[in-house]
């Protein structure tokens, strides 16, 4: 079976979007005044690009690249986990400082991925279903309506999980997260239409999912 070589693109700028935003995530940010997690910039492009893969090659492959992404990122953290542990040159003095960055909490990660697979799964899923409904058409209203359920799903599980009893678990972080990343899907919509727009013309593809089995651990159907 032929690969494309744009779809592997896409896919490698999904999870690399997903990994960076995991990583800077650890720092905490203040706009304006609302406290976020540093990721907000970033996460969002994996949903722009997650409606991309959806919108064009359809749920089962999106499903794929989401499952590759977790898996890409369990890698990750279990090689920076055997980083930390592993004893330090002598005359090295930034353990910790990696740990500090690197060293995932079993919390944050739980929390990271929780997250990530429930709001992936839910923006693939809604932007699908409205697909198919719409017939095609209005764009926009798939990409930000599935984002704001999608986000909105992301937020609230990560946020409550790795924050919940701590000086940062308030509503103002989880509401002030979900807007920003919902802004910026808004604002990229152009730049959506656009992509989604060259995919369609170079793959020759638009996919319905009108008859996809939506269990989202069916890796292979």
């Amino acid at each position: 079976m032929k690969v494309s070589h744009r779809l592997l693109i896409i896919a490698a700028l999904f999870i690399t979007c997903f990994i960076t935003a995991n990583i800077i995530s650890v720092k905490m940010i203040s706009l304006g005044p609302f406290t976020v997690f540093a990721g907000v910039f970033i996460f969002p492009l994996s949903y722009i690009i997650g409606d991309v893969l959806t919108e064009v090659y359809g749920y089962r492959i999106a499903r794929r690249v989401i499952w590759l992404g977790f898996a890409c990122n369990l890698i990750f953290v279990i090689f920076a986990w055997i980083g930390q542990i592993i004893p330090g040159a002598s005359g090295w003095e930034l353990q910790e400082a990696y740990e500090s960055i690197l060293g995932y909490t079993p919390r944050l990660l739980f929390a990271s991925v929780c997250g990530y697979l429930v709001g992936e799964f839910a923006n693939s899923y809604v932007l699908a279903r409205m697909k198919v409904f719409t017939r095609g058409r209005w764009l926009w209203s798939r990409t930000i309506g599935s984002t704001i359920i999608g986000e909105g799903l992301d937020t609230a599980v990560f946020a409550t999980i790795a924050t919940v009893g701590s000086p940062f678990f308030m509503p103002t972080v989880i509401l002030s997260q979900w807007l920003v990343k919902v802004v910026v899907e808004v604002v990229a919509t152009p730049a959506t239409y656009s992509l989604v727009g060259y995919m369609k013309r170079k793959e020759r593809i638009d996919s319905y999912d009108r008859r996809t089995n939506f269990n989202p651990f069916r890796f292979w159907d």
